[in-house]
């Protein structure tokens, strides 16, 4: 059974074609990925299907609910970790948890217990009353992470989640959450340009480029697809070997951001 669906999904900025019209399902329970080079429409998709960035046109459906139509109860129903920080540096680690589960109407006598649960989860108990800006990378997108989880989502989205750590915390985040799939159905849905994450991590693997889905299946429907014998010459073969720069369409979204940002000033 699909818990999303997305259907003819356009994003436009100005004359610039950043999603062309994709279409795709993902399973309930699923671990998922998208995978593509720099600016090939990764996280221009996950912003629309977490109600950040509206679409030109096309539709989401996340757990049954309308994405565009009906975003509040769809954003409900799914957690998220950004590919950039969002947790407030000023404040502890527990007070991080505790507002995120006050803004999802979490009741007190549950929410203390949820916080607890989820830090001893990914082993940042001992320093709950600790400063976030005290962490490092690794302990921030851990907590991002726990923070994600306090509304028990159906869906967990991760934008490029492991970009700029080592590969040990990559190695522990990804324990937690295929214990959390296995261990509670939570379906995820990441996007990385990491190919043996994809590889080793993903049920099942949409390749994007430049907009369009190039392929999905599994890792070895994929390399069937190509002729291959390893995900990495799936990808090359499908997307090609030259180097890829940030896309119009990625910067124009960051200029918005930057400009609305300066008016709010």
């Amino acid at each position: 059974m699909a818990i999303i669906e997305v259907k003819n999904l356009t994003k436009k900025f100005g004359d610039f074609l950043a999603v062309d019209n994709i279409s795709f399902q993902v399973r309930q329970g699923e671990f998922f990925a998208f995978l593509g080079p720099n600016g090939a429409g990764k996280s221009t998709t996950i912003k629309m299907m977490t109600t950040i960035l509206k679409p030109t046109s096309g539709s989401i459906v996340i757990s049954g609910h309308d994405a565009i139509g009906d975003s509040d109860r769809a954003r409900q129903s799914f957690g998220i970790v950004f590919q950039d920080q969002s947790l407030d540096d000023e404040l502890t680690a527990w007070e991080n948890m505790d507002f995120h589960g006050v803004l999802y109407d979490i009741p007190s006598v549950i929410r203390g217990g949820r916080v607890k649960q989820l830090l001893e989860f990914v082993e940042l108990w001992d320093r709950r009353d600790d400063l976030v800006k005290k962490f490092s990378g690794g302990m921030k997108r851990r907590l991002e992470i726990a923070r994600g989880l306090m509304h028990h989502p159906k869906v967990f989205f991760l934008d490029e989640p492991t970009l700029g750590l080592d590969a040990q915390t990559r190695q522990h985040m990804w324990s937690y959450l295929k214990n959390l799939n296995r261990t509670e159905g939570t379906t995820v849905f990441l996007t990385t340009h990491y190919i043996e994450e994809a590889e080793q991590i993903a049920q099942r693997v949409a390749v994007i480029d430049r907009g369009k889905i190039a392929a999905i299946g599994t890792v070895e429907e994929l390399r069937q697809e190509t002729g291959t014998d390893s995900l990495e010459k799936a990808f090359l073969k499908l997307t090609g070997s030259h180097i890829r720069e940030e896309s119009a369409g990625d910067f124009a979204a960051r200029r918005m951001r930057l400009f609305h940002g300066s008016k709010k000033n």
